[in-house]
Order: structure tokens, then sequence, then C-alpha cells
């Protein structure tokens, strides 16, 4: 009999621990003092988490284009709707720059924003790749910060429409809270030498149960 994967939680498991939520500022870019206030903030980071959200499709052949990208800092996590042409600039230049961007599933995320603006990526990491090669056998968001942070992501949000004009609050924190996963479990990594220069970098304690 083959033996159970390694670094593995079970949905039981996962679902006995307890529910985080981002609980530090939200910005949801979409007027120009905003992106101004997200750029001082974002390009004097040296790691961000990044996420990107995408109407769900429910019929054979449909498909969408992202509608949100997501970055978390230190200090907030700032929501961009791609739908304002402003904001593409900013990530393109976040992008394309030297700090580490951290996410999960990155390229598949990364391919779909190229069709929306384009932008050139550099230092990017997928925590997925990481967490595969570290021996994990389950690489997903909620999955790795069960096993590493200790805590359940809620998920009721993920199947709403990202495209719709206002977002509600359950949207924004859903948004906001994958963003920041990701750069805690990229600061986790870090920690452990898994990813090049980030050993000092601090975390933060904005979450609430």
């Amino acid at each position: 009999m083959n033996s159970p994967a390694p670094h593995t939680i079970t949905r039981e498991a996962l679902n006995e621990l307890p529910v985080c939520r981002y609980e530090g500022p939200i910005h949801f870019v979409d007027t120009p003092a905003l992106l101004h206030a997200a750029r001082k903030d974002i390009l004097g980071e040296a790691v961000v988490g990044f996420d990107t959200e995408t109407r769900p499709a429910f019929r054979k052949g449909e498909s969408y284009l992202p509608s949100l990208a997501q970055v978390a800092t230190a200090s907030a996590v700032h929501i961009f709707p791609l739908r304002y042409p402003d904001t593409r600039g900013l990530l393109a230049e976040m992008l394309a720059s030297t700090m580490v961007k951290a996410g999960v599933s990155l390229a598949h995320d990364l391919r779909m924003l190229r069709q929306v603006f384009p932008f050139e990526d550099h230092h990017v990491v997928d925590l997925g790749v990481i967490a595969k090669r570290q021996g994990y056998g389950q690489t997903g968001v909620r999955n790795l910060a069960g096993l590493l942070l200790g805590y359940r992501v809620p998920k009721g949000a993920k199947t709403t429409n990202w495209a719709a004009p206002r977002l509600t609050p359950a949207q924004i924190a859903y948004a906001a809270t994958d963003a920041w996963v990701c750069r805690e479990l990229c600061l986790k990594f870090g920690a452990q030498g898994l990813v090049p220069g980030l050993r000092s970098v601090p975390g933060t304690d904005k979450i609430r149960a």
C-alpha cells in the first residue's frame, strides 16, 4: 500500500482550524489619490503578496479576463479594479521590479493578465512550486495556510461576480485575505531559506479570527 503524500491536511482537519481574515487597511484603488498612495507603499517593499480575481464562467466555452489585481504589503492590501486603465501602469512597474511578487498558480494569472495589458515580470515566486519541491502534497493557498500558518481561509466569495460595478464587503475581504496570505506564506518559506533575501522581512499580525 502506498504511503500518504507528505505534508497534507484532510478536509476535516482544515475545517477544524480557526478561521482568519485580513483585518488591516484595504484600499480599493479607484482614484488618483489612492493610486499615488499605493505606488508609494508598494514600490518601497521587498516582497508583496499578489493575486487576481476573475469572474467565474459557468457555461461551456465561456471565459473572462481578470477583473481585479490585489497587492499585499506589510501595512495594507491594495485592490486594483482593472477596468480603470490608470491602475495598469503601476502594476506593470511593480511586476517588472526587483521586489519579490509571491502567489500561487501565478503562471496562469500572469498569462491571463497579459491579455488585459502588456508587462514584463521578474522575481515572481510561485508558492505552490516551492511547496511541491518541499514535498507538500497539497499546494493551494488554503491548504498551505492550514499546513504552514495554522488557520483556515474562508472561500465563500470565490465564485461571485468580480466584474460587478460595486463589490460587497465580503468580496473585498476575500480578495484582500488571499493576497495577504500569499505574502505571509512567502515570508514563512523565506524564513526557511527557500526564498533568497527574505529571512529578515517582517510579517503582519493584521488578522481577524
